[in-house]
Order: structure tokens, then C-alpha cells, then sequence
């Protein structure tokens, strides 16, 4: 095969032009610090990154419904608290009522006070997070309990959080019909209030007495409420360190995949360099003045 002088600078040009190429490709790795900035840079690469990219977005979005969950839960355990701590009083001003010696005058004062604690037992009833009623069921925008009523306005439905792949679902509202005994439609809770009020007003040492049974039932059902809340919070902490743990192992995968080995890259930038310089030497080389150029 016949060379000319035509083939040869084209062969240097094309050389010239790859090798420049690669110095333009290294320079933009180093400036991004990624492996690639184009899709046609690494094609399997881009890839394995859009995959890890919608595992961590979804990641992020249970970790955020974790959250809701957590903070839904925390909220319901401090209400249960509270009610705990309204029925522990209840049983007291019973115990003092139900004593033969008070005067009637004495039991007024203990009925007041149970009027009391039954308007704060209410307000517990309608506790709010995020401006929804949490032991309303779905009817999160109805107040399920009201003081001139002992009924429930709330429904008996589960809210549930999406917290995981696969369907991994939790409940994590307590209904006011479970923890304020509704029965029939109407609160036993409210209703014993009432009956305790009554009797107190009335003098009744003995029907206070009979009563302190009934607090206790509910005192119990709290409790028992409380213990479930618990527990589901306990196995929020563990969703929640999981989703963090992957998260981790997310970035970590992605930066595995996309950032550059800087120290790598410079060291192949630097070779690129020399390897241009020598092309454009070689070339001053080939592309010479001919022969007739000479002959001027």
C-alpha cells in the first residue's frame, strides 16, 4: 500500500484528536468528580445508578412515613398518660368519697372535681397531631368526644403507615371507642364519670364504693392500650435504625458507582498530558515542508 503525505497527517490528526479527547474527558471527570457525565460515558454505570437512585428515594419515603408513625405514636403514649393519671385521680377522690365520715359538703367538693376531670378526660379524648383528631379513626377532622355528650363520633378504623417494602404496613392509632370503653355508641368511661358525680351529690358513700371497680377496669384497659403503643414504638425504633442503616449502604453503593478515583484520575490526566505531547512532537515531525516547497 502506497503512503502519501495526505495519509499521514490524517492519521496524526485523528490520533491527535483522540488524544485530546481523552485529556477533555479526564479534565471534566476531575471537575465533577464522577466517573461519568453523560449517559454514552458508561452506559451499564448509568444504569446500576438510576436502580440505586429509586431505591433510595423509596427509602426516603418510608423513612419519612417512619417518622409520621413515630411521632403519631409519641403523641398517643403521652395522651394515655395523661388519662392514666386523670383515672389514678378518679380513684382517689373515690376512695375519699366512699369514706362514711365525710359530710355532704366534703363529697360536693369531690363531685366538682370529678366534673373537672372528666372535662380534661374529654379534651384527652380529642387530642390533635397535625391537626388530625388521633383517636378518631378515619374521621380525623371530627372531634370524637364533646362534654355535653358521653357519645363517640369517631369510627373503629385502623390509620397504617406503609413502612417498609413488601406491604410491611403498621396501625398505628389507638380508636376512642377501644380506649373509652364505648359500648352501644356511648363512652362507659364518661358514663361512670357521670354515675361517680352523681353519686357523690347524692351523699351515696356506698354506690362511690361500688364504683371503684369500674375504675379500675378502665384504669386497666388504659394500661393495656399503653403496653401496645409501646411495643409498636419499640418496633418503629427498629424500622427506623433499618431504613438508616440502608440508606447508608445506598450512598455508600451509589458513591461506589459514580465518584472517581481522583487520585486515579490525575495520575491518568498526567499520562494523557504526556502522551499529547509527544503526538504534537511527532507530528511537527511528520508534517514537514516538502520537496517542492524546498525547490522555491
Amino acid at each position: 500500500m502506497r503512503v502519501t503525505h495526505n495519509m499521514m497527517i490524517s492519521t496524526f490528526l485523528n490520533d491527535y484528536y483522540n488524544n485530546l479527547e481523552r485529556i477533555q474527558k479526564g479534565q471534566n471527570m476531575l471537575a465533577a468528580g464522577k466517573k461519568f457525565t453523560r449517559p454514552s460515558d458508561d452506559p451499564v454505570a448509568v444504569v446500576t445508578s438510576l436502580r440505586i437512585r429509586t431505591d433510595m428515594a423509596r427509602n426516603d419515603a418510608y423513612t419519612r412515613n417512619a417518622d409520621d408513625a413515630k411521632s403519631w405514636l409519641d403523641i398517643t403514649d403521652s395522651a394515655l398518660s395523661q388519662l392514666g393519671s386523670l383515672l389514678q385521680r378518679t380513684r382517689e377522690l373515690a376512695v375519699e368519697g366512699a369514706n362514711g365520715t365525710l359530710t355532704a359538703g366534703d363529697m360536693q367538693k369531690i363531685a366538682q372535681e370529678i366534673i373537672q376531670l372528666k372535662a380534661q378526660m374529654v379534651q384527652v379524648g380529642n387530642t390533635q397531631y397535625n391537626g388530625r383528631y388521633i383517636f378518631a379513626g378515619f374521621k380525623t377532622d371530627t372531634a370524637p368526644f364533646s362534654e355535653t355528650s358521653n357519645n363517640y363520633n369517631g369510627d373503629s378504623n385502623s390509620i397504617e403507615f406503609e413502612v417498609g417494602p413488601g406491604g410491611n404496613r403498621m396501625a398505628v392509632n389507638v380508636t376512642g371507642d377501644r380506649l373509652f370503653d364505648v359500648v352501644g355508641g356511648t363512652s362507659q368511661l364518661l358514663e361512670m364519670m357521670d354515675n361517680l358525680k352523681t353519686a357523690l351529690e347524692n351523699g351515696d358513700h356506698q354506690a362511690v364504693s361500688n364504683l371503684i371497680a369500674d375504675i379500675d377496669k378502665q384504669l386497666e384497659n388504659v394500661l393495656a392500650v399503653r403496653a401496645e403503643v409501646g411495643a409498636k414504638s419499640n418496633r418503629l425504633d427498629l424500622i427506623q435504625n433499618r431504613l438508616q442503616s440502608d440508606n447508608y449502604n445506598f450512598t455508600a453503593l451509589l458513591s461506589k458507582n459514580e465518584d472517581a478515583d481522583l487520585a486515579q484520575v490525575i495520575t491518568n490526566l498526567k499520562m494523557d498530558e504526556n502522551v499529547y505531547r509527544a503526538s504534537l512532537a511527532a507530528g511537527a515531525r511528520i508534517i514537514q515542508p516538502s520537496l517542492i516547497d524546498f525547490l522555491r
